[in-house]
């Protein structure tokens, strides 16, 4: 994987798990992840709870894992790298953002506030 493309696919996690985590829980905490892929290190600010902060970390650990220089997308990839309860988690997880993701930018189409 390129490290244009791994970075590209943390930014989309950060914006799926803040968009979930703000929505879901009320306590959470300021998260400064300094990820380094291939030399090139990039700093992320979340601000997210305990439980997602943890499955956010573990997201990152199963990327930094990907055996394949072409990442596919999580779910149709042949290689199952997410425990089955941490998948759930995440399925949600994404569904939820997606959802919520594209019904915002729907809004900010046709000239409505959040």
């Amino acid at each position: 994987m390129t490290t244009q493309k791994y970075h590209s696919e943390v930014t989309t996690l950060k914006k799926f798990f803040s968009l979930y985590c703000s929505s879901r829980h009320k306590h959470f905490h300021h998260h400064t992840y300094v990820l380094s892929y291939k030399e090139v290190e990039k700093r992320y600010e979340l601000k997210l709870c305990d439980e997602c902060s943890e499955l956010f970390e573990y997201a990152i650990g199963q990327l930094n894992e990907c055996e394949y220089d072409v990442k596919p997308k999580c779910r149709s990839c042949q290689t199952r790298c997410y425990e089955p309860k941490q998948w759930k988690k995440m399925a949600k997880l994404m569904r939820y953002s997606g959802m919520k993701m594209g019904i915002l930018k729907i809004r900010k189409m046709v000239g409505l506030k959040d």
